[in-house]
């Protein structure tokens, strides 16, 4: 799959994250609360993106055992990633990442968001602000001529710096014409290693950060991704053009 888009490739995938960044800014928030199961979650993504003309591309993804079987991943406090949304109850004080991907056309955006329900601790606080923020710092190095390593590099040494850590099991992506194209965008590294950045490419910069160890461990259902030591987790993603040498975040509302 070519790494490079055309401008007219980038407006339509835009498109595409444009309805995910609507669902988590204009529907969400109002049914993140104590009581909402994940299912209830999901069936509400998948109505909102299928009244946009789109898919929700993660059903049918195969997996280690089975295809993804919903249109959302919801990951609550130890998971990282890619939780199947089912009888689990939102709690006051939890955290959920929401990770979607929608399919327009042919083309595909990707983006996650953790929200807080409720009130939540202060530690849960700081990973949020943290995990986001790192994103953002990893988006910044990802400017033509840079190399893939510089972001990751980013990413970590902020994170730790914090006290954090990130998950070395996963990974960003490039995405646009399928939902997991190359390159891998890790969210760690070293300066100067890794393809080069160029006009054209977009990446899915996605940041996995928990409270104590980066090592995970996968539940019996082949999917849902938990931290090994049961501690929280978030996670924050954008789809990145780079265009004219710079970042242009297609996942943010204008």
């Amino acid at each position: 799959m070519s790494l490079i888009k055309s401008l007219d490739d980038i407006e339509q995938i835009k498109k595409s994250n444009q309805i995910i960044a609507r669902l988590y800014r204009d529907v969400l928030p109002k049914y993140i609360k104590a009581g909402i199961s994940t299912r209830e979650i999901n069936e509400i993504v998948e109505d909102y993106i299928r009244s946009q003309g789109a898919r929700p591309a993660c059903i049918g993804v195969e997996g280690l055992y089975t295809p993804f079987p919903a249109g959302t991943c919801i990951s609550v406090n130890e998971e990282v990633v890619h939780g199947i949304p089912g009888d689990r109850i939102l709690q006051e004080g939890d955290i959920v990442s929401i990770d979607t991907v929608t399919e327009l056309n042919g083309f595909y955006g990707d983006s996650a968001i953790t929200f807080p329900v409720g009130e939540i601790d202060e530690e849960s606080k700081k990973l949020l602000e943290i995990t986001e923020k790192s994103r953002e710092i990893g988006i910044e190095m990802a400017v033509a001529g840079n190399r893939i390593g510089d972001i990751g590099h980013a990413v970590q040494s902020y994170v730790e710096k914090n006290g954090f850590t990130v998950v070395k099991d996963f990974a960003g992506h490039g995405v646009g014409h399928a939902m997991h194209e190359d390159p891998i965008v890790a969210n760690f590294g070293r300066k100067g290693r890794g393809i080069k950045i160029e006009n054209g490419m977009v990446l899915a910069i996605e940041p996995m950060v928990n409270v104590g160890t980066y090592k995970i461990n996968v539940k019996e259902d082949g999917w849902t991704i938990v931290t090994k030591d049961g501690k929280r987790s978030a996670h924050f993603e954008h789809s990145v053009a780079i265009v004219d040498g710079k970042p242009i975040i297609l996942s943010e509302l204008d």
